[in-house]
C-alpha cells in the first residue's frame, strides 16, 4: 500500500460473496498486534457489560426499471425520500425536468436536479409500499450477480438504505444469542446508509463534501451508551455507520437521543467521543471510510493491518471479511490491545 487513501488491491480479493455461515468469515484483531481470527470468535474479545451498537437499517430494494411513454426503459436508483411522494435518483435515461416516467401502474414526473447531479422524482402514489414488487436491492459496483439476501443484515429493521451497513453482515442469530448470554448489552442505532458511501475522494480531503445521511438515535440507546460511559463501560460499535450516528449525536458530554440528518466527516487528527472498539470490514481505497477507520485507530496502525490483510488474502469490502479494532489512546500511535 502506497499511502493510506491509495493503495493496489488484487481484484480476486475483492469478495463477490459473503462467507457460509455468516460467521465463518475471516476477523483481524487490530491492536498492539495483529491477531488472525474467525469471526465466530468475537465473543473472545467482549465483556459483560459491554454495550454493542447496532444499525438496524434495512436495505430498501431501490433499483428500479422504468419505461419512457414512447417505450424505452430507464434505470433508476432511488437514493432517499426528500419530502412526501418525491425522491432523489439517480437516472441512466431522461433526464430533463417534466419528462414522465412509468412503473407500472406508478407514474413519476422529473421536477428538479440536485447540486451532486441526482434528479427528483415526484411519484402520483407513495412508492414505498410497491418497492419490494418493483424493485431490487441496490449492489455496489463491484459485485457481479446476485447475492440475494445476503446483502441484508439479519436484524433488519428499519427501511430505509440504499447500501448495507456491512460490518452487521456477519452475524448470525446463534453469534447473537451467545453474546447476549455473556451479559453484553445489545442497542440501536439507525442510519440509512445513501449511495454517497461509495464516491471517492478525487481531491483534496480538505474539500471533500460529505453526502448526508439521516439518523435516529432512540432514548434507551442514549441512556445506554451514556450509563456505561459513566460507570467505565465499553462502547463497541458495529460499523463505521453506527460511528457516524453515534459521534453526530454526541453533544455536552453525551450521547443525545433524536432524529437528524448527518454530513459528518472523521478524519486523522479528529476526537472520537463515543466508541472504544469498532467492528467494520475492508474499505475503499480512496474513500471517506477508511479515513474514519484511521482516525479512530490510527493511520500508521491502519496501513500495517491492510498490508498485511492483502498479504493474507482477506476478502475485501462489503461482503469480506472483518475487522475488530482498538480505539487509539490520545497521543499514542495505537491502542493497547485489551
Amino acid at each position: 500500500m502506497s499511502t493510506l487513501l491509495d493503495f493496489e488491491l488484487p481484484g480476486e480479493l475483492i469478495a463477490q460473496r459473503g462467507a457460509e455461515p455468516r460467521d465463518a468469515s475471516r476477523l483481524m484483531i487490530v491492536g498492539e498486534t495483529l491477531q488472525h481470527r474467525i469471526f465466530r470468535e468475537l465473543p473472545d474479545f467482549l465483556r459483560e457489560g459491554d454495550v454493542l451498537v447496532f444499525n438496524e437499517s434495512k436495505v430498501i430494494p431501490a433499483r428500479l426499471e422504468a419505461r419512457k411513454p414512447t417505450g424505452g426503459r430507464i434505470e433508476v436508483l432511488l437514493l432517499r425520500e426528500e419530502s412526501p411522494l418525491t425522491w432523489s435518483a439517480m437516472l441512466r435515461g431522461a433526464r430533463r425536468a417534466g419528462s414522465q416516467l412509468l412503473f407500472g401502474d406508478l407514474q413519476a414526473e422529473v421536477v428538479g436536479q440536485l447540486p451532486d447531479g441526482a434528479r427528483l422524482l415526484r411519484f402520483s402514489q407513495d412508492v414505498k409500499p410497491h418497492l419490494d414488487r418493483l424493485g431490487r436491492l441496490p449492489l455496489p459496483p463491484y459485485i457481479h450477480g446476485d447475492v440475494g439476501e445476503r446483502y441484508q443484515t439479519v436484524y433488519a429493521r428499519a427501511p430505509g438504505s440504499v447500501a448495507a451497513p456491512t460490518a452487521g453482515l456477519h452475524f448470525t442469530p446463534e453469534l447473537l444469542s451467545r453474546i447476549d448470554a455473556m451479559g453484553v448489552e445489545r442497542v440501536q442505532i439507525t442510519l440509512h446508509v445513501g449511495a454517497g458511501t461509495f464516491r471517492p475522494i478525487s481531491g483534496a480531503i480538505e474539500e471533500h463534501v460529505m453526502h448526508a445521511e439521516s439518523y435516529e438515535v432512540p432514548p434507551a440507546t442514549a441512556e445506554a451508551v451514556n450509563r456505561a460511559r459513566r460507570e467505565g463501560r465499553r462502547v463497541v460499535a458495529v460499523g463505521t455507520t453506527t460511528v457516524r450516528a453515534l459521534e453526530s449525536a454526541w453533544c455536552d458530554g453525551a450521547l443525545q437521543a433524536g432524529t437528524a440528518e448527518t454530513r459528518i466527516f472523521i478524519r486523522p487528527g479528529d476526537k472520537l467521543n463515543v466508541p472504544d472498539l469498532l467492528i467494520t470490514n475492508f474499505h475503499l481505497p480512496n474513500s471517506t471510510l477508511l479515513l474514519l477507520v484511521a482516525a479512530f485507530a490510527g493511520a500508521p496502525l491502519i496501513e500495517a493491518a491492510y498490508r498485511e490483510a492483502i498479504s493474507q488474502r482477506y476478502r475485501f469490502y462489503s461482503l469480506g471479511d472483518a475487522m475488530l479494532l482498538y480505539r487509539m489512546s490520545p497521543g499514542s500511535e495505537h491502542a493497547p490491545l485489551r
